[in-house]
């Protein structure tokens, strides 16, 4: 061989040996497969001990947002705003004032449903007034009644003497005994007996009907307040419901906070004229907040009210952990609420795990000490060796 063909061969040698040398041996490669082998076993062993042993005795999700039973203010009466005490991001105690409204209409509802009831009162006064004169005046008729009877026995008197004078001197007319002036003297007095008789009965009968309608109107009259005061009766009862209503109406031109939190979505200017009902602005309670967890359907199958959770918030990190208590389920799931739910029946279905949401009730001293809001990011885990409720 040449002294070329040598060159040539010591310059290849050393890239074979390279070549060959990147590839393991078998001694080699046979320990290293089984570390692999032994470092997959290891980790599937930890973990399925640790879905046995503690994944299975929880259940967890992220999410859940903070939530509350916020309390929306209303005026329940109209009118224009002339004064606004609060603002938003304000904190407000229960039955602080947040707004006034103009309150002059409701001034003159007032002094009118009192004017009414002083009207209704003496209108009472007037009934007893009335019943005490009905009464005297079916007394004054029925008292005459006797007077008239003894004055119809003396005209029947008259009438029997004027007949028997009539009769006597008839009869002694034909013989000439009476002149026919004396007969028509008496025949004339024995008329007005008669007619004064018929007057005096007329008089009676009169008198006693004027005693019966006296009577009667005293009944109605009666009836009207029977069994009640000047406090009780019931034009003044009317009148008290009316008067109570005008108050009712200017106590609500102050609009009070029905609730301690703090002061949200505040949508009120001065000068503003609010409607009744219209939704003024919000209370959050954010010493009574909760959470509302949205877990998968396959995660609630051991899940029951009054099992224990523990929650982080995004806002304060895992360092702060809250304490609270499951305290239900959502009545369906987020979509079957939806504006436009899900139509499953179509021929491109396809199955989406569902989420329900779980209502978490938090510890009200934990909230005092770390204070959340509405809406709110949280983590929560529910312990599933709770026994619960």
């Amino acid at each position: 061989m040449s002294d070329t063909e040598n060159a040539e061969a010591s310059h290849e040698d050393p890239a074979a040996g390279n070549g060959t040398g990147r590839v393991l041996d078998a001694d080699k490669r046979k320990p290293l497969l089984i570390g692999l082998a032994v470092a997959v076993v290891a980790v599937a062993l930890i973990w399925f001990l640790y879905e046995t042993l503690i994944g299975s005795r929880t259940v967890s999700t992220d999410n859940a947002y903070v939530a509350a039973d916020s309390a929306e203010v209303t005026p329940l009466t109209s009118g224009r705003v002339v004064e606004l005490s609060v603002i938003d991001t304000q904190h407000v105690r229960k039955g602080q004032i947040l707004i006034r409204l103009e309150d002059s209409d409701q001034k003159i509802a007032v002094a009118r449903a009192e004017a009414m009831m002083a009207m209704a009162k003496r209108r009472y006064r007037q009934s007893e007034a009335s019943i005490s004169a009905q009464g005297a005046s079916a007394a004054a008729s029925e008292s005459a009644i006797p007077a008239m009877e003894a004055k119809l026995a003396s005209a029947q008197a008259d009438l029997e003497r004027a007949q028997v004078d009539y009769k006597r001197r008839a009869a002694l007319v034909d013989d000439g005994a009476v002149s026919a002036d004396e007969v028509t003297s008496v025949r004339n007095r024995l008329k007005a007996a008669q007619a004064s008789v018929r007057e005096m009965r007329a008089s009676i009968t009169q008198a006693r009907a004027e005693a019966v309608s006296a009577r009667r109107n005293e009944d109605a009259s009666k009836a009207l307040i029977s069994g009640s005061t000047i406090e009780t009766g019931p034009e003044v009862l009317a009148a008290k419901s009316e008067l109570a209503a005008a108050r009712l109406d200017l106590e609500r031109t102050v609009i009070r906070s029905p609730i301690d939190g703090v002061v949200a979505q505040n949508s009120v200017q001065v000068g503003q004229k609010l409607d009744n009902g219209q939704v003024a602005m919000i209370v959050v309670p954010v010493d009574r907040l909760y959470v509302d967890a949205n877990f998968k359907e396959d995660q609630l199958r051991r899940v029951r009210p009054g099992m224990s959770a523990t929650l982080t918030s995004d806002l304060y990190g895992g360092d702060i952990v809250y304490h609270g208590k499951v305290v239900g389920f959502a009545g369906g799931t987020g979509s079957a609420f939806a504006l436009i739910p899900a139509q499953n029946a179509t021929g491109n279905w396809i199955k989406v795990v569902q989420r329900l949401p779980v209502r978490i009730e938090l510890d009200p001293a934990e909230l005092k000490r770390h204070p959340l809001r509405v809406g709110l990011s949280m983590e929560a885990e529910i312990d599933l060796t709770d026994a619960g409720d």
